[in-house]
């Protein structure tokens, strides 16, 4: 079984649902290497260049639920100090970013964020007045851990701005999508997901 977007195919990882392999069972060397060369092909399909050290630091999260083209992201950080965070976003076709938040921690009100499509499409929700109808779907069987339908459409050149501790969550449209993010400093280990079997631990290099 494989996965195709803008020209590009890789296989599928095995779906492993139930919650005990999500917890013990990991990508192999061999998934996270063809993840990472897909993320960096797309990367430059969208005239973004990076080097081959970037090409292999290249994050592949998949949230711990093992289910990574349907659930999951890749991410390429260039910097993230005490003031801004720049990293581009390479995600699957129809893969999705599940709900989160960037919560307030101590004096700092929470991670604002700037979307910025180059390549493909992404439907962003957010909070606000449901969208109807919706163009995307929440994954199979984690559909209770999905709750704002605000849909903002974007293509090449579109930019959305997310205001801190917003619940929001994305989806790539048929070809996959590249999406740079400009924002205050990242602490993805302090994100907020809605779903609770949700582990937020990187994967990279």
């Amino acid at each position: 079984m494989s996965s195709c977007g803008a020209g590009i195919c890789l296989p599928v990882a095995n779906c492993l649902p139930s919650p005990m392999a999500q917890e013990t069972t990991f990508m192999t060397d061999n998934e996270l290497t063809t993840y990472r060369r897909y993320a960096a092909t797309m990367l430059s399909a969208a005239g973004i260049v990076i080097t081959d050290r970037e090409s292999e630091q290249i994050e592949i999260a998949d949230f711990g639920l093992n289910r990574f083209t349907e659930s999951g992201i890749g991410l390429l950080v260039y910097v993230n100090t005490d003031r801004c965070c720049a990293k581009e976003l390479v995600m699957w076709p129809r893969q999705t970013c599940p709900e989160h938040r960037h919560p307030p921690v101590g004096n700092d009100p929470g991670k604002e964020e700037t979307f910025r499509c180059r390549r493909g499409h992404v439907f962003l929700y957010v909070e606000g007045t449901p969208s109807e109808p919706l163009a995307c779907r929440p994954p199979d069987g984690r559909e209770r851990t999905y709750s704002v339908w605000h849909e903002v459409r974007l293509g090449p050149g579109d930019q959305y701005t997310i205001p801190p501790d917003t619940l929001h969550w994305f989806q790539a449209g048929d070809d996959g999508a590249v999406v740079s993010e400009f924002s205050t400093r990242s602490t993805d280990e302090n994100d907020v997901f809605t779903d609770p079997e949700i582990r937020r631990t990187p994967r990279s290099a």
